[in-house]
């Protein structure tokens, strides 16, 4: 049967070796070099033009790079950098700027001859871009004149040629008056990608976040689609970072943590501040690289933090033996940003994605530096250091006395075994990867969900009422709470100190939640529990919202189900071209739902809808979080006054 299928030849062969050349590797296997075809990797192309402006702000010959998004979400970066060297390569007889471009593993960030610190490593940045884009042209101005050359899906259409000014396509002040810099236009490649649509809230976080690392540095984003124009220049540094990202959260001292030194040919920048929320908001970056899974310059700055409040707290009579913070203690309420900048030559990353740092110098920089301006500042600033180590010193005591209720409740209920929740309807699968279980509010939606399952597959786990709000939670308040607790026992991961995404027992977790402010209520407030308490669920892919129906239209012996008032508008302004007689209900909950209109609409894999819930940027959601869900109540108030307009009413 096989060999009818996929008929192929008894001999391997020379024959059979295939060989790519140029940039064909790239085309064949875009995930390879980008990720995804998806908006992630399409972000990603305009990502590395970036990176590439921004290494020659890093290098201080550069210092404003304007960003556009055309119509037809074609992009340009220009930057008054120093421009791609345009001469010959000797050896290959053909301009440095085409090697750039057609070339990969060519560029000058490999032993710091061009750059001294770049976030690039291998030298594929410009050459992918170009290989998965329909059109590419780069401009380069240097010594008075315009050296261009022009690409499609990665082939270039001419030799590099040397113009007149006043021929440049792209007119953009960054450079139009200057006589270097370098202009990049791209157009993303419809074959490759499975969306063309930029999304200017993206594109902004990301030169947000490079406008506070790269001091004297402006961007200006234009969206020609939209006409909104924006720059970005912050003096501040990660100081600036940390006061943004704390603007809706009451601090419990006054003077943010800050230093920027030099050692070992490296330079640390750190800045932290301590709020009254539980929670922890760390920020990291290698050579302008968002590292969110951290690495040895978190590490270090965290055990410099650690060291400091026991010394001091010590030194000072601050607390009790008993009360002896540990490193977690610290965290609580900490929202800090770490920042290092290593010669390229050192720089290493854990995996190809550069998400955690593993040059393992930098840790003990990082340390030293930290330590030492961290004893400095609690010196100089005591009140401050004070209020810091009874924020760090409550934490230590809450987690000791919490400690063994928390065993209880999570050991014997998540990981022990001693059975799940009474509520829960499961399902007879033991593979994690087909089982799936709907949370679903109130024990009358509950019922009609359990008749309308595949019990095979589906698990109905129906929980009463408004679950509590984690956003100003302990975890000991949250598995002492009836709802959490069921939830916990029901997912099998634990939490916590206990937490194992491998004992995750469904790979399908559904909020169901009625489609009305309330049921949008109850679904933020699950939302903030998983992200707060159980975020490598939401990484791992495992979340899911359930979109059920507003409206059920019947006609004659037909039916169709419609999402919202929009799809019932649509589907009204259609029947009164064809004059036929219709009738449109309500559903008022998901408990005034049949079992078959759940079904259909809800439950079925093959009808309904799901909306996957991601982390794209967790500065982000821990802002939003934090705006709508935490105690101040002025952001909120200023986010609905901003959004009323926006706002559907359940009327």
């Amino acid at each position: 049967m096989c060999a009818k299928l996929f008929p192929m030849s008894k001999d391997y062969t020379q024959a059979n070796i295939e060989v790519l050349e140029g940039l064909e590797p790239v085309r064949v296997r875009p995930g390879m070099y980008i990720g995804s075809t998806d908006t992630r990797g399409l972000h990603h192309l305009a990502k590395e033009v970036i990176d590439n402006s921004v290494d020659e702000a890093m290098a201080g010959f550069c210092n404003k790079i304007v960003i556009t998004i055309n119509e037809d979400n074609s992009v340009i970066v220009s930057d008054n950098g120093r421009g791609i060297p345009v001469g010959v390569k000797e050896g290959y007889g053909v301009s440095a700027l085409e090697l750039v471009m057609t070339k990969l593993h060519a560029g000058g960030k490999f032993n710091g001859g061009g750059y001294k610190i770049s976030g690039g490593l291998h030298g594929v940045g410009a050459s992918v871009v170009n290989a998965l884009s329909e059109l590419c042209r780069v401009e380069v101005i240097t010594d008075g004149h315009l050296y261009h050359q022009e690409y499609k899906r990665g082939k270039k259409q001419y030799d590099v040629k040397k113009d007149k000014l006043s021929n440049t396509k792209f007119e953009d002040e960054s450079i139009s008056s200057k006589e270097k810099g370098t202009t990049v236009y791209f157009k993303p490649d419809p074959q490759i990608f499975e969306t063309l649509v930029y999304d200017f809230k993206t594109i902004k976080s990301q030169i947000k976040t490079f406008a506070y690392l790269t001091s004297g540095l402006k961007f200006k984003l234009i969206d020609k689609r939209t006409d909104i124009i924006e720059s970005y220049y912050f003096e501040g540094g990660l100081k600036a970072l940390v006061a943004s990202a704390n603007r809706s959260k009451k601090s419990i001292h006054d003077n943010i943590f800050y230093t920027n030194k030099s050692k070992n040919d490296m330079e640390v920048e750190i800045a932290f501040q301590y709020t009254d929320s539980f929670n922890t908001n760390e920020l990291s970056f290698a050579n302008n690289i968002k590292t969110p899974d951290g690495g040895t310059h978190l590490t270090g700055f965290r055990s410099a933090l650690t060291r400091v409040i026991n010394d001091y707290g010590k030194a000072n009579n601050l607390f009790k033996e008993t009360d002896k913070p540990m490193g977690s203690d610290t965290l609580e309420g900490l929202t800090a940003a770490v920042s290092i900048k290593i010669p390229s030559g050192m720089l290493q990353f854990e995996g190809q994605t550069k998400s955690k740092l593993g040059t393992a110098e930098a840790k003990n920089v990082v340390e030293a530096v930290a330590k030492e301006a961290l004893d400095e500042f609690f010196e100089e600033n005591p009140r401050d250091a004070n209020y810091i180590i009874d924020k760090v010193v409550l934490a230590a005591r809450a987690r000791n006395a919490a400690r063994a209720a928390r065993e209880a409740v999570v050991r014997k209920s998540a990981l022990e075994g001693s059975g799940l929740p009474g509520k829960l309807a499961d399902c007879r699968t033991k593979d994690p990867h087909r089982a799936e279980i709907f949370i679903v509010e109130g024990d009358s939606a509950g019922g009609t969900a359990k008749k309308a399952r595949d019990s095979e597959f589906q698990a109905i786990l129906p929980l009463f009422g408004k679950p509590l709000n984690t956003e100003r939670a302990r975890l000991d308040q949250v598995v002492k709470n009836e709802k959490f607790r069921y939830l916990i026992q029901a997912l099998g991961t634990g939490i916590g100190e206990f937490f194992e995404i491998k004992n995750a027992r469904y790979h399908k977790i559904i909020i169901m939640a009625d489609a009305d402010v309330d049921g949008s209520h109850i679904r933020t407030l699950y939302l903030t529990f998983m992200f707060r308490h159980l975020r490598p669920v939401i990484e791992a892919g495992l979340l899911y919202a359930a979109v059920p129906p507003l409206y059920k239209a019947t006609f004659g012996k037909q039916r169709k189900y419609l999402l919202d008032d929009s799809e019932k508008d649509k589907f009204e302004k259609e029947m009164r071209k064809t004059g036929k007689k219709y009738m449109i209900s309500r559903f008022k909950g998901l408990g005034e739902m049949d079992f078959e209109d759940l079904r259909d609409t809800t439950m079925d894999p093959e009808k309904r809808l799901l909306k996957q819930i991601t982390i794209d940027d967790a500065e982000e959601a821990d802002k939003v979080f934090d705006m709508l869900m935490g105690q101040e109540s002025a952001p909120r108030k200023i986010f609905i006054q901003a959004n009323a307009s926006q706002a559907e009413l359940d009327l």
